[in-house]
């Protein structure tokens, strides 16, 4: 999967090397740079050519729109992934003590439960296959 990625790349920096050239030409044409701007653009078709083939072989990538909003504010697309684990870890860390605190709820209520009504809930600490009470 790499390999594609790095054939990608190799397009895509070529591509952008002829658009630069391009442009050096472009800025400063002289009539007797024709044939060089011919060749350039020549160059370009191809490399589009090169790219779309590229795209042929990633047809099953999908890229989320927040990474091109990234890179159009002039980004790292790899802060991108970074802050997506930074938000999933503190969302973790939010849910785990969520649960944290419904378990000691659930215990402290059991507890208290247990002392206004023993048989029930020597019942239902049976139907749960509970041996003991809680702590």
């Amino acid at each position: 999967m790499a390999e594609k990625f790095d054939h990608l790349e190799e397009h895509l920096e070529k591509f952008v090397e002829n658009i630069r050239q391009l442009g050096i030409i472009v800025s400063d044409f002289q009539p007797s740079s024709q044939a060089g701007l011919n060749q350039k653009l020549n160059f370009i078709v191809s490399g589009l050519q090169d790219i779309d083939k590229c795209r042929q072989q990633l047809h099953d990538i999908t890229v989320p729109l927040e990474v091109f909003e990234y890179i159009d504010q002039g980004r790292n697309p790899q802060l991108y992934t970074k802050e997506c684990l930074e938000r999933a870890l503190a969302k973790n860390e939010q849910v785990k003590g969520k649960i944290d605190t419904m378990k000691k709820f659930k215990s402290l209520l059991i507890q208290e439960l247990s002392k206004v009504f023993p048989e029930d809930m020597a019942k239902y600490r049976s139907i749960r296959g509970e041996d003991h009470p809680p702590a």
